[in-house]
Order: structure tokens, then sequence, then C-alpha cells
């Protein structure tokens, strides 16, 4: 069975945002009167924390004391370090918004529990996702490359079908050293939305249309069980036909 894709193309960033939250709010409220609680796995990028921000600004009918948050990657540096996505996404919502911390699931910091054992805080990570863990909304953004979290073209990281979270220690892109969740988590998720703007990411936006291999184009294996939605602007969908 084909799985739904839909191409959402906007004239500015801004549009893009604003539709990705009334969609993010709609279907986030919808998971709590259906299931009570939701679960959500944040992306870092421009895109997505401007998404944070604007959620930040009016979160509509989401109730944060019944949503679980967890990210889909994470630089291993230590806790205070600006690039972490979760220092990021809570400057622009967390911070702002009454979540139970007891359901803000961060990945360990190079300096927190686990000190600079990358294997032993991806152990950890992967036993709190486990085999079961669905999310409602898996978010995501992408790279010129097609990388999606922290699986970038041609690496065991990508490649892998097995285990929930990996460590990366290797990246092309800086900080060499990531924890990222893996495709089986990615594509168990009910929805997957991808947050792309900007000419540079036009090929892998359109390689992804043709159905490319995940091993060149990682952004091409991101799919949701029931609906994988690309917000673009006008740039980022140049090579869609």
């Amino acid at each position: 069975m084909t799985r739904p894709v839909e191409h959402l193309v906007f004239d500015t960033s801004d549009e893009l945002i604003d539709t990705a939250a009334e969609r993010f709010i709609a279907t986030v409220s919808a998971a709590q009167e259906a299931r009570g609680l939701a679960h959500v796995a944040l992306t870092g990028g421009t895109n997505g924390i401007a998404l944070l921000r604007r959620l930040a600004h009016d979160s509509g009918d989401i109730s944060w004391q019944r949503v679980a948050l967890y990210w889909g990657d994470e630089r291993f540096l230590p806790a205070d370090d600006p690039e972490r996505n979760a220092g990021q996404a809570a400057a622009a919502l967390l911070d702002h918004v009454p979540v139970d911390p007891a359901r803000v699931h961060c990945i360990a910091p190079s300096d927190g529990e686990f000190g600079d054992d990358i294997a032993a805080a991806t152990a950890d990570y992967a036993r709190l996702i486990g085999d079961d863990l669905v999310f409602d909304v898996h978010l995501l953004g992408m790279g010129g490359e097609g990388h999606v979290n922290s699986l970038f073209p041609h690496t065991e990281a990508t490649a892998e079908d097995r285990r929930p979270v990996v460590a990366v220690t290797d990246s092309p892109k800086p900080p060499p050293r990531r924890i990222s969740l893996t495709f089986p988590v990615v594509n168990r998720s009910r929805e997957v939305w991808l947050l792309v703007s900007g000419a540079e990411k036009a090929d892998a936006v359109a390689a992804a249309a043709r159905g490319a291999s995940r091993d060149d184009w990682p952004c091409a294996g991101a799919h949701g069980t029931d609906n994988t939605v690309w917000f673009l602007d006008r740039a980022a969908a140049a090579g869609l036909r």
C-alpha cells in the first residue's frame, strides 16, 4: 500500500511556519483526544526552532501537560552549549509553556550523568525509546545532501534497520559526535513532517519525490505510517514536477 505524501509549497518561510504550526496544533490536539498523551519528536535547525517560537506565541488547544517530548537527534556537547537542540528548544518554547518536566526527554549531554561516554548515553536513550514508542508527529529538518536527524548519506547510521538509537562519531557536519534516532523509529511515527527551505535543498527534495535510495539521499527514507508532509518554500520545491 502506498503511504500518503503531501508536498505543500509556500511563497515564504513565514507562511510555511504558520501552516506547520496550525497543523501541529490540530494533530497534537487530536492525538490527545484519541490517546490522552501525545508523543512528539522535535528537531533543531532554522525552521524547526521557528516553529517552536510560533507555538510559544499561540499553541491553541494543546494541553502541554499531556505532551511527551523527545529529540530526533542531538549534538553530544555540554548541556549549556548553544548548539544543543534541547537548549534551543527550551529558549524557543519549553520555557514559555506549562510542559511537565518529567515528560521532556532530552538526550544526555557530554557532561551529564554518563560523562563523555557517548555509548552509554546512546544506550540510555535507546532504552527510553525502545521498540514500541510511536510518535504522533516526528519533525525533521534536512540538509542539502539530504540528511535527516544525524543520518547522513552512505553511513552506518543511515543503514541501521534494528537499533532505535545510534551514536554518530564522525558526522560530516560539525560537531562530529551526535546521538540520533534511526529509520526504524522515524518510520513507525504516525506523521513525519519535513520542514525545508532554500534552493540548496531542491535536489534532495526532488530525489526523495522520485523515490531515490535512502543511502544516497536519507530524506527519501523518511515516511510516516499515516502521512508524510513536506513543508517547502518555492526554492526548495523547484525540482518537483
